[in-house]
């Protein structure tokens, strides 16, 4: 667990730009299983790929014409109950932080896992999710 103080820099990095901050699992079930549309749930995490590729990334992705109507995060390592909860929403996919999921419906239609953000850019995650955006937003 990590101090709040530490984290609340990296959470409002998505929080500013208009993310959910997810920190029950009841908020995850109503989240993803009442959303109409798109939803991109992010695992946001400490980690460098995170402040390096991940949010910028993201964020960068929210700069296109089609995008996500809803926008919901949790954070690895800090909100253990969202973060386990959100992942029974993932699989198949194994835990991974961090990692982006969009669903459709509450279905899940696409995933970045950690290893697609870490070896990648933000311009690179950001064009990912923007192929994803135009196919189910």
């Amino acid at each position: 667990m990590y101090p709040p103080e530490l984290v609340q820099p990296m959470k409002d990095d998505l929080t500013n730009v208009g993310f959910r901050q997810l920190v029950t699992s009841d908020e995850v079930d109503q989240a993803i299983q009442s959303s109409t549309g798109a939803l991109l749930v992010v695992v946001n995490s400490v980690c460098g790929c995170a402040a390096g590729n991940m949010r910028p990334g993201v964020k960068l992705s929210l700069q296109s014409d089609k995008k996500p109507a809803g926008l919901a995060t949790v954070f690895a390592g800090v909100d253990g109950e969202a973060t386990a909860q959100a992942r029974k929403y993932f699989l198949p996919y194994p835990p991974s932080s961090p990692s982006i999921a969009l669903f459709k419906d509450g279905k899940l239609v696409h995933f970045l896992e950690r290893h697609h953000i870490e070896g990648g850019t933000a311009q690179m995650i950001a064009d990912n999710l923007t192929e994803a955006y135009n196919e189910f937003c």
